[in-house]
């Protein structure tokens, strides 16, 4: 006898009278919150065995609550299960809280009649546990199920991502759209080779968190250069058009609004370019892990969060606040910060982080830098695979 055994017979004895379930529809719920409950298949069929015995399908206390089949008929209705196994279940049964033993004063399992000609005492096995916690093992099936439906969910969800992204990167491959779709192509069979055969949901969820930021990474990619090539297809009209038109064509002038034959031609002002939009925050967090820590409280949970890490990070890096507000109006405060968090990540390779922020403020403010390939780099050097293999 053990302290939890102890526990189960005085629950099973606060039964209330009227209370009642139906014998296999608890069963079925312990068959779902079999683990839960702890207990194996072996041991529900002995279970499954012993409600045969239950004369009614609702076990109530008017219709009493033990049964009391010998070891013989048992094992004949577990299909032959040998007496040692058929002991040990049982011995299972009891000490998950299941079943109760009502011993006799010599050990047998019997019922005596009583003065009307019905059951009266009985010794054998009460299946009043399975009425006091009825509540209890449903709300458990009921969280398996719901388990199961969220890991059915997820697995959905990561086949649909992965199908997405082959499609994306073949068609990258098809069309001849520049690009690193050849590494963009290994990190995706890399990422996918990390999940395990038999993955669990938390597994599932966060290979699935690397895979939607990488998918977001390609449509982005794929926007970008769809875009510069149609800008360049523009520009390449407009300097045919300019160079079809009249060079010699002349303006009458008021006199007084002559130009000067040694004035210096005005400087053109400088192009304004909308900033590039940001990448999602999950993918910049996968690449630039190092900079989680100086976030406020020591994490990062928002665009707002990341910017202000960037600035501690900013000036712990020398980045003068004129660069840094420079590389916001170019690439956008997001970009900008995401740039900062690069720059911490490859500390060790950067002589001068100043230097070269406003290296890449310059490029980004001709077209000629994307954020893109350097997170690639990074999300390769710090994804999930990378980690596996480390």
């Amino acid at each position: 006898m053990t302290l939890g055994m102890l526990a189960s017979q005085e629950n099973a004895s606060k039964v209330d009278p009227d209370a009642s379930v139906d014998k296999w529809k608890i069963f079925r719920a312990l068959c779902e919150a079999k683990e839960m409950v702890g207990v194996s298949d072996r041991a529900l069929a002995v279970l499954n065995a012993l409600l045969t015995f239950y004369p009614k399908n609702e076990i109530a206390e008017a219709n009493g609550f033990v049964v009391f089949p010998s070891n013989e008929q048992l094992s004949l209705r577990t299909h032959g299960m040998a007496g040692t196994t058929l002991r040990r279940n049982l011995a299972m049964l009891v000490e998950a809280g299941l079943i109760i033993r009502r011993d006799s004063p010599n050990g047998k399992r019997f019922a005596r009649r009583n003065g009307e000609g019905g059951l009266g005492e009985a010794f054998g096995f009460s299946l009043a546990p399975l009425v006091a916690r009825a509540r209890e093992i449903e709300a458990q099936a009921a969280q398996v199920l719901a388990a199961k439906l969220e890991w059915k969910r997820l697995r959905e969800r990561l086949t649909l991502c992965r199908r997405d992204i082959a499609k994306l990167i073949e068609i990258a491959l098809e069309e001849q759209i520049a690009g690193e779709w050849i590494e963009m192509q290994t990190h995706f069979n890399l990422l996918s080779a990390s999940l395990p055969r038999r993955p669990s949901a938390t597994e599932m969820e966060s290979l699935l968190t690397d895979l939607e930021a990488f998918r977001e990474l390609i449509v982005k990619t794929l926007e970008l250069k769809t875009k510069a090539e149609k800008t360049d297809a523009n520009d390449s009209q407009n300097g045919r058009h300019i160079h079809n038109s009249n060079p010699h064509l002349t303006f009458e002038l008021e006199p007084g609004f002559e130009p000067k034959q040694d004035a210096k031609p005005e400087e053109e002002p400088r192009a304004w370019r909308e900033p590039p939009k940001s990448f999602p925050l999950a993918m910049v967090l996968q690449a630039c892990p190092e900079i989680v820590a100086y976030g406020p409280g020591g994490g990062i949970g928002s665009w707002r969060d990341l910017m202000a890490a960037a600035v501690i990070v900013r000036s712990t890096l020398g980045v003068s606040p004129s660069a840094y507000q420079l590389a916001c109006d170019i690439m956008g405060p997001e970009n900008a910060a995401t740039v900062i968090a690069c720059i911490l990540e490859r500390g060790g390779h950067i002589n001068s982080a100043g230097g070269y922020l406003r290296d890449l403020t310059r490029r980004a403010e001709r077209g000629e830098f994307s954020l893109g390939p350097m997170l690639m780099a990074l999300m390769r050097a710090n994804g999930p695979a990378a980690r596996k293999t480390g």
